[in-house]
Formats: C-alpha cells, sequence, structure tokens
C-alpha cells in the first residue's frame, strides 16, 4: 500500500493560496517569501521529502502552474523523471506537458484509492487545496508534512473543509520551530 501525503505552506490561519505569489488572485501572494527573513533550515523540509518521493500528485490548477516551470527548474530536477498522477475531469492526454515523466490523469476518489493499493513508495501532493479536502474527506491522505507562516492572511484557499465532518485525529511525527517564526509540523493521520 503506497502513502499519500500532503506537503505544503500554509498561513497560521490556514490559508494556502497564492504561497509563491504566481499564482493568480490572491491579493497577499508571495507570503512564503515576502517580509520574512531566509532561514535555510526551515526550507529542509523540501529536501527531506525527495528521497522519500516516488510519484507526484496534483489537482489540474496546481498541475498547470507546476508543469509550466518545474521541468526547466533546477531546483526541482530530481521531479523531472518521477511518475506524476493529475486529478482532473476535464484534462486530456493532449493537455499534458511532454518531457516531464509519465503522467497519468485519474478522474475520481476511487481511482486514486486503487492507486494508493498498488505497490510502490509515496505519493507526494503539492499545492492542489481543492484536491487537499476533497481527498482528505474521502480519508485518503495519510500523512500532512506542512511548513506554517507566522501570517494572517484572512481569506483564500484553505487545506481544510470548515463545514462539520467527523473528528479526525493527527499523530505528531515531529516538529521544529526556526527563528523566522516558521514552523514544521509532521503529522500521520490515525486510522
Amino acid at each position: 500500500m503506497r502513502t499519500l501525503v500532503y506537503t505544503g505552506f500554509m498561513s497560521l490561519d490556514g490559508v494556502l493560496d497564492s504561497p509563491g505569489g504566481t499564482e493568480e488572485g490572491h491579493r497577499s501572494g508571495g507570503w512564503v517569501v515576502k517580509d520574512l527573513e531566509f532561514v535555510p533550515e526551515a526550507w529542509a523540509l523540501k529536501g527531506e521529502e525527495l528521497s522519500d518521493t516516488t510519484a507526484l500528485m496534483f489537482g489540474r490548477r496546481s498541475y498547470e502552474a507546476f508543469s509550466s516551470v518545474w521541468p526547466a527548474s533546477e531546483d526541482h530536477a530530481s521531479y523531472k523523471e518521477l511518475p506524476k498522477y493529475v486529478v482532473s475531469s476535464t484534462l486530456s492526454d493532449d493537455d499534458l506537458v511532454g518531457g516531464w515523466g509519465t503522467t497519468t490523469i485519474l478522474r475520481t476518489t476511487e481511482d486514486i484509492a486503487k492507486l494508493k493499493e498498488s505497490e510502490g513508495g509515496s505519493i507526494y501532493i503539492h499545492g492542489s487545496a481543492e484536491l487537499a479536502r476533497q481527498l482528505s474527506e474521502a480519508g485518503l491522505i495519510d500523512q500532512y508534512n506542512l511548513l506554517v507562516f507566522p501570517v494572517l492572511l484572512g481569506a483564500g484557499k484553505s487545506l481544510f473543509h470548515r463545514a462539520d465532518r467527523d473528528k479526525q485525529m493527527l499523530s505528531l511525527r515531529e516538529s521544529e520551530s526556526y527563528s523566522n517564526g516558521i514552523l514544521k509540523l509532521i503529522y500521520d493521520v490515525k486510522p
């Protein structure tokens, strides 16, 4: 059985929207790089994840954003040949970026559940807030790797729905705080 890991940047009030500033629509876009001292060890989690990542998963919008930048990025060179899964009801094979490893389109949460039952290692979800919420509600995410930033954004896409739902317990695997106020929080989802 494969492990599905959500990894992302989050504001203290739970917003994931436009962390790098290149995304459309958020008035505070770029909040992970603006107004905050760069502390290299706060970003070490991203490097640590590389050794565990055997595949990447994206929602359509995140796939379109990342596939236009990551294939040529030296910082993301190790992702180039990894298998990729895009969850979308609208994309076709003609919409996929060539030269960026094998990419498979998944249509439903049932497709993702079947993928998790297959052989292989950890699949990491980057960005993809709507997909993460959908998979969380379906009980398909096994681990959350979060870098929580000392900022309140007030509005934007959130990792979790605000709707009433059953309680889900998490187990803290690892945590660390950094001098610039970023917190690393790694949680396993309890069955």
